[in-house]
């Protein structure tokens, strides 16, 4: 693993990637043009790009000039309330083009001081795809690093059109915003479009895991039919077959029999993620959640999955910046013990701002996450997905750091 020095003080790749994604980069324009035409790097946020540092870790690259100019236009937020985070949204990360010896390689810079030589994904065709109903991939699904293709909501979230999202959710304002204008919300994708991306995804990109999210829903039992309609199609069709897992996003269903139901059909792991421990700030920052799904039926989801199907085969994911550490443990610590794994995705506050706020931790914060959770996977048996790593999401990382250290 990497090590690097950051104002004296040094760091691992883990902790890098953490302020990489909590902070987002500035990118050399030239970059787009001298390396975006072999390597997945593109000037729209929406192709979720990410760098890969030299000792192989994957991290979210978020270009923040174009990024927060989408926000801009996407969200309609005035130039006035942009000013308000500036200093917050600043970043001392850039990316530049520079000579190691006679070879042009790309430099990731700290305050303008080198920190480490950097790659690219390879190009791919993906964003430029249609699916055979006229799906465009791009808006609609991800690459994420080497290995994995992710659909970020396939149905809407009835928590944001009852004005209810959760707070770091850009999709969950989207939703929000059209309920508010009398606008419908998006129909659900169909079976047979995301069948078509991950049979391109994994025939021409080579991908072996797939994330399966949509928006959550008041009992979980409405979503059942597109992730039944989805797992079967993926099923039937040859080229879509992946040979590494499938990962579910869900509400937690009150009736548990759908939740087998999801494991015949396929499924290697299930989230039903809570986000936040702390209550308090569960209840401000995902208030839908809180009102209408309740902590206890995410946790009676969990751990009937863990005691069904093992350690690690439920899964909850964290938002990892946005409380303190304090909660944050408590949390992971209760899950860990009953066999469900604490998965940990690091906030990424150039999204939206959370209780009036666009700041995130320090170098200390993240450093006392990861060493929690390497401790909690080694001792309760919790292994994430093997893969190479996903761009915001740093759980497999950590995995790597607790065999290595």
């Amino acid at each position: 693993m990497a090590t690097y020095e950051i104002e004296g003080q040094g760091i691992d790749s883990v902790e890098l990637k953490c302020l990489l994604v909590s902070r987002g980069v500035k990118v050399d324009k030239s970059l787009y043009k001298s390396v975006g035409a072999t390597a997945r790097l593109s000037m729209n946020p929406l192709c979720c790009n990410c760098l890969i540092l030299s000792d192989g870790t994957i991290a979210q690259l978020t270009d923040l000039s174009f990024h927060l100019r989408l926000l801009a236009g996407m969200l309609s937020w005035s130039q006035l309330k942009l000013l308000r985070y500036a200093s917050d949204l600043d970043t001392p990360f850039a990316l530049k083009p520079l000579l190691d010896g006679d070879v042009e390689k790309v430099g990731l810079f700290w305050k303008g001081e080198l920190l480490d030589f950097v790659s690219f994904p390879p190009h791919t065709g993906f964003y430029e795809q249609r699916t055979s109903g006229g799906l465009r991939f791009v808006g609609n699904t991800v690459l994420q690093g080497l290995d994995w293709v992710a659909f970020q909501c396939l149905w809407p979230c009835e928590y944001a059109a009852a004005g209810k999202p959760c707070e770091f959710c850009f999709s969950g304002a989207d939703f929000e915003t059209l309920q508010k204008k009398g606008k419908p919300l998006p129909a659900a994708v169909c079976a047979a479009d995301v069948a078509d991306v991950v049979a391109y995804a994994v025939q021409e990109v080579g991908v072996s895991h797939l994330q399966i999210t949509g928006g959550s829903t008041f009992d979980g039992a409405s979503e059942s039919a597109h992730i039944r309609s989805y797992l079967e199609a993926l099923a039937a069709r040859q080229e879509a077959r992946l040979p590494g897992e499938t990962l579910l996003y869900i509400t937690p269903p009150t009736d548990t029999g759908l939740l087998d139901e999801y494991f015949a059909l396929g499924a290697s792991r299930v989230a039903c993620s809570l986000e936040l421990w702390d209550e308090q700030c569960a209840e401000a920052v995902t208030a839908g959640k809180m009102a209408f799904t309740t902590r206890e039926r995410h946790l009676r989801a969990l751990e009937y999955v863990a005691r069904r199907y093992g350690p690690a085969k439920a899964f909850s994911n964290f938002i990892i910046g946005i409380e303190d550490f304090e909660t944050l443990a408590e949390g992971a610590r209760y899950l860990a013990e009953r066999g469900v794994l604490p998965t940990a995705s690091v906030w990424m506050p150039m999204g939206r701002p959370v209780q009036g706020s666009m700041k995130a931790p320090d170098i200390d914060y993240y450093r006392r996450v990861k060493e929690l959770f390497a401790e909690l996977y080694v001792r309760h048996g919790l292994e994430p997905t093997a893969s190479r790593g996903l761009n915001v999401c740093i759980e497999r990382d950590i995995w790597n750091y607790a065999q290595s250290a």
